[in-house]
Parts: structure tokens; sequence; C-alpha cells
């Protein structure tokens, strides 16, 4: 079975991709709006962990209103949540039998509510798969130490390929670049280059 999964570079969604491998062929799928070329890092690390990669572009006007929706809360929850929905709806529009993302259970954002999973499932007749549901950040952390080479730091300042990005890029461009700062707590993040020697 095919399976789409929303990836990022990041550890939490490698993670998923390597849990679910077992029982899907599982495509790294990078949703981007065209704005900046980060997608490419995600590119990176699935030639690096050896999983299948598609980039798809999303509606640019879903970016437009996570920015709006940004600086009118003054916090990127809303917009983010905004755009993480808008991307699954893209994905499970791609063709495959399941699509899946790396959220885990203590994530504040995105979440996929059981209604919106199952209204997802119905009218794209699809799987969506949360394989992390179950891990809390100590036990990914745990499980990614053991497995996967990592960089992390500062959200603004390490290599990745999520929507906070261009999401970043577009809040400039539109309110001026003191506005990140005002709308974006600082925050680490993380990007896999690859796989651990212990594996």
């Amino acid at each position: 079975m095919d399976l789409g999964l929303l990836y990022s570079g990041g550890k939490d969604s490698t993670l998923a991709a390597l849990l679910l491998a077992d029982f899907y062929d599982v495509t790294l799928v990078t949703a981007h709006f065209g704005v900046t070329d980060d997608w490419k890092n995600a590119r990176d690390t699935a030639e690096a962990t050896g999983f299948d990669f598609e980039a798809v572009e999303l509606d640019h006007d879903a970016a437009v209103t996570a920015v709006e929706r940004m600086v009118e809360d003054g916090y990127p929850r809303n917009g983010i949540q905004h755009v993480h929905l808008h991307a699954l709806e893209t994905v499970a529009a791609m063709g495959f039998d399941a699509i899946a993302d790396g959220t885990r259970r203590d994530d504040r954002v995105p979440t996929v509510s059981r209604a919106q999973a199952q209204s997802l499932e119905d009218r794209h007749d699809i799987d969506y798969i949360v394989p992390l549901s179950g891990f809390g950040r100590g036990a990914v952390d745990r499980l990614v130490a053991a497995t996967l080479d990592v960089e992390s730091g500062p959200s603004d300042e390490i290599r990745k390929a999520d929507y906070e990005a261009e999401l970043r890029t577009l809040l400039a461009r539109e309110h001026g670049a003191e506005t990140i700062d005002e709308v974006f707590p600082a925050h680490e993040q993380t990007y896999v280059t690859g796989f651990t020697e212990r594996r």
C-alpha cells in the first residue's frame, strides 16, 4: 500500500517514516508554497534516509490567510494549523492509499481532531495515520538519538522544510521583519542528516 507522509526533514516526521516503512511503501511529501526553496532540504534528507520523495505546491492563498491570522493573533498557532489542514487535504488528493504526519501526542500545533481525521478519510477514501500519537517528546528523542543524526538549533538558524520558513518570509514581506519576533516565540527545531552509525 502506498502512503504519503507529510514531511519536513525533521526528527518527528523522519521517525514516523521509519515506523511506517515496514507496512507501507512510504513517500515523503513536502508541501510548500513556492516562496523559498527550503523544500529542497527535505529532499536531501529523503535521499540520505533512502525514502522516495515528492514536493507538492500548496495554494498560495492558504499562506496569505495563515499570515494574516498570525498577525491578528500575535502568535503562529492558528496560522500553522490552517496550513497543516490544507496540506493534509492536498496530500490526500494525490492518490495514496493512506496519508500520515509526524505529530506527537504532546504537540500543541498542529493537531487534527477525531472529527477532522474521520472527515478526511471519508471524503478521500484513504486512511489517515498518526504513528507518533502515542509518543511524547521524551520517547521520540530517545528513539531518534539511537537512530538518526540530527542537527538542532534555533528555528531561524536550522535548515528545515516545514511551513514555518515560508510563513516567516511572507510575514516579513507583508508586515516587516520585526513582526517575525513579535509573532514567533523562540524555539528549537531539528533537521535530520542521516542515520547514526549504531543503527
